[in-house]
């Protein structure tokens, strides 16, 4: 069994504004393995976001603790990736150098592996193209590559494929877990999409409105490559509908997807 490489231990975040509080995550514990593919479900408001940022660094006001190989994780760095909804890359940069950073490309390694990484997004061809040539499917492609320049621990993705089309959509799932069975890289990836969460992850985890906390785990054991309108999908499907429907307080918002 893959040892842990991320612990969430009791963890809550507070908020106060206007003298009052909001409490967005109430004891959430969680493990993630090595190499696992995570995805977090649930309603618009839970806390899915806010974990995210916790476990990049980005968000430290909290109450418990968080472990990355055992280190405490106080602040961002490059051992978490971390894909916004949007790519924000730089337009006056090509792909290769959105890609490279604030590393040269002079530097042999480093053309090697933006070279690696182009091919492993699919986007040869398009080292020279700026962002403004690119759709948003492989804009989003150019953060992965980004995200994944330094061989991060842990890959956070927060809704990355939200703004696209359907077709487009399907298409970016398919890519990122070529990714991931390639590199094995643990990633953690909030949706709003059933579909979507099953499609990729080892395990959903579901969480609850407001203040989030966990209201279950499913394991997915479905082999890869998986079919959305085969019974074993739809089985799982109806198991999480299930985990929603399991207590009174269900607020399915209009940003979720069923």
């Amino acid at each position: 069994m893959a040892e842990s490489i991320l612990e969430i231990s009791s963890v809550s975040r507070v908020f106060v504004k206007n003298k009052s509080t909001v409490t967005a995550l109430d004891r959430v514990s969680l493990n993630v393995k090595r190499g696992e593919f995570i995805t977090l479900i649930g309603p618009s408001g839970c806390g899915k976001s806010t974990l995210l940022k916790i476990i990049a660094g980005l968000d430290t006001q909290l109450e418990g603790k968080v472990l990355l190989e055992g280190e405490e994780i106080v602040k961002p760095g490059i051992d978490k990736g971390f894909i916004f909804q949007e790519p924000r890359l730089f337009p006056w940069l090509t792909v290769e150098k959105n890609i490279a950073g604030d590393l040269s490309l002079r530097r042999p390694e480093i053309r090697d592996r933006v070279a690696e990484l182009i091919e492993l997004v699919r986007l040869q061809g398009f080292e020279k193209a700026y962002p403004k040539e690119l759709s948003g499917g492989m804009a989003q492609r150019v953060a992965i590559a980004r995200a994944l320049l330094r061989n991060p621990k842990v890959l956070l993705l927060d809704e990355p494929f939200g703004a696209l089309d359907a077709f487009t959509r399907t298409h970016m799932q398919e890519v990122l877990l070529e990714i991931w069975e390639r590199n094995r890289t643990t990633m953690i990836f909030v949706t709003h999409d059933i579909d979507e969460a099953i499609f990729l992850a080892n395990r959903v985890v579901i969480l609850k409105p407001r203040p989030g906390s966990i209201r279950g785990i499913v394991p997915v054991d479905l082999p890869f490559p998986r079919k959305k309108a085969s019974s074993s999908f739809q089985e799982l499907r109806i198991k999480i509908l299930n985990e929603f429907e399991k207590v009174d307080d269900l607020e399915l918002e209009s940003g979720f997807v069923i």
